[in-house]
Formats: structure tokens, sequence, C-alpha cells
């Protein structure tokens, strides 16, 4: 009993971080609540190294997903007619939003990630990066989606990796 009363408060605490992350890399990007592309940002940051493995069984490079997403944000501003050269240009030269007092509040599709997270702690182990990634990969639509498939990522693929990361580092 005491372990699973352990598990649970080491699984708030990798949740916080990884609120506290997506927060971050939304308010660089100049947005105020994260999207699920802002939690798999934060999932590559989270210190099990989880994340990133699963990145590396499918070669893709965990480094250059930051510079996909920010694509993503300029071709749809171009498609709407919009240049702002390089997004990742752009917000460089923006000071940070600073983070709002108060309840943390997600995106609608950082909410569908939260809710997956939820919904999916009935499992054993402890929560990962890896978890985090495989809940992304199986959302076929939104920024991260379509930033992973312009860097070459099969979503099946990433999803099935992240899966078996999360199943060789669980811990009983």
């Amino acid at each position: 009993m005491f372990s699973r009363i352990k598990a649970r408060f080491n699984d708030m605490g990798t949740i916080g971080t990884l609120c506290t992350g997506a927060e971050q890399h939304a308010l660089r990007d100049q947005q105020r609540e994260p999207g699920a592309e802002h939690f798999l940002l934060a999932a590559l940051d989270l210190p099990d190294g989880t994340a990133r493995r699963a990145f590396e069984e499918v070669g893709a490079d965990p480094a250059a997903l930051k510079h996909a997403i920010s694509r993503q944000y300029g071709d749809a501003l171009a498609a709407i007619g919009l240049d702002i050269g390089s997004p990742l240009a752009a917000a460089a030269g923006q000071e940070q939003l600073a983070a709002r007092p108060g309840a943390f509040n997600a995106s609608a599709s950082g909410q569908e990630v939260m809710q997956a997270l939820a919904a999916s702690r009935s499992q054993h182990g402890p929560l990962l990066g890896a978890h985090v990634v495989a809940i992304l990969a199986a959302m076929p639509h939104g920024v991260a989606a379509r930033a992973l498939r312009a860097m070459g990522v099969d979503l099946g693929q990433l999803k099935s990796a992240a899966e078996a990361v999360a199943r060789a580092d669980a811990r009983p």
C-alpha cells in the first residue's frame, strides 16, 4: 500500500514538472496556454530520458522538434497570407510572456493530453516521458502531429517505440 502511495506521489511530481515545462515552452512561443506540442517538448525535457529514447528508436532527432513545430506555426500563418519570416527568429526578438497567476490551464489539445494521461494511469509503473510521447503519437491531428510528420516520423512507429521504452523502463 505504501508503494502505491509513493508511486502516485512520484507521478504527481512528474505531472507538475511536465505542466511547468509545457507552460514555459508555450510562453516562449507567445502562447498563454500550452498545447499538445508543448507537452511533447516538455516530455523530452523530463529527466527520465525515455521520451528522447523513443525518438531515437525511430531515428528521429529530438532536438529537431522545436524547429519543426515552429515551421508549422509559420506555415499556418503563411496559409492565411501572413509572412513573419522564421517563427523562431520572430519569437527571439520578443520578450517571453509571463505566466499568469492562478490555476494551470492548457489549450484544448493540451487538455486532451492531460485527460489521456489520467485515463492511462491505471497501468502499473511510474509515469514517464515515453507515456506522453505514446499519447501524442496517437493524436493524428494538430501541430505536434504535423511537426512529427514533417520530421519524417511515422506516428504509429513512434507510438510503438514509446510504449516499448516505457515497458522496458517500468519498475515493479
